[in-house]
C-alpha cells in the first residue's frame, strides 16, 4: 500500500510543479506589464488547483483506509510509518507546496500593488475635475491661459 500512497504523492508533487510554472508565468506577465494574459493564467491555475485537490483527496482517502487520520497529521503519520521512498515523497511534496504558497502570496502582493497604483492614478486624474479626453476621443488641454502668438 505504501507504493500506492507514494504514487499519489508523486502525482501531487508533479501537479504542484506545473502550478509553480503557471505562477512563474503569472509573475512574468505582471512584471512585463502583460496584464491581458492574467485571466487565461488564472483560469489555468484554477483548473490545476482543482486537479491537485482531487489528487489530495484520493491520497487522504487512501491514508485513512490504511488506518491513518485525515489531514496533515494523518499524512505525517503515514509517511513516518512508511519506507524511505514514501518519506522522501512526502517531504518533497511539503517543500514544493510551501514554495507554491510563497510564490502565490508574492504574486498576490504584486496584483494588489498594481491595483493600488491604478486606483491612485485614477483618483489623481479625477481630482483635476477636467476631463482628460473630449467627446471625440482627442486629448483636451487643461490650460486656460492665453494662446501664444495670438494678439
Amino acid at each position: 500500500m505504501s507504493s500506492a500512497l507514494a504514487g499519489l504523492l508523486h502525482r501531487e508533487h508533479a501537479a504542484t510543479g506545473l502550478f509553480l510554472e503557471l505562477l512563474g508565468l503569472e509573475a512574468q506577465a505582471m512584471t512585463e506589464g502583460l496584464f491581458t494574459e492574467l485571466p487565461g493564467l488564472a483560469e489555468r491555475k484554477s483548473q490545476l488547483a482543482g486537479q491537485i485537490s482531487a489528487i489530495s483527496r484520493q491520497r487522504e482517502a487512501l491514508q485513512q483506509s490504511l488506518g491513518y487520520g485525515p489531514g496533515r497529521a494523518g499524512a505525517d503519520a503515514a509517511a513516518a510509518a512508511g519506507d524511505a521512498v514514501l518519506k522522501t515523497a512526502w517531504q518533497q511534496l511539503l517543500a514544493r507546496a510551501a514554495e507554491a504558497q510563497a510564490m502565490n502570496h508574492r504574486n498576490g502582493v504584486m496584483v494588489h500593488t498594481h491595483l493600488d497604483f491604478t486606483r491612485q492614478t485614477l483618483n489623481f486624474l479625477k481630482a483635476g475635475g477636467q476631463p482628460l479626453y473630449g467627446p471625440d476621443g482627442t486629448h483636451q488641454s487643461g490650460g486656460g491661459g492665453n494662446r501664444l502668438g495670438v494678439g
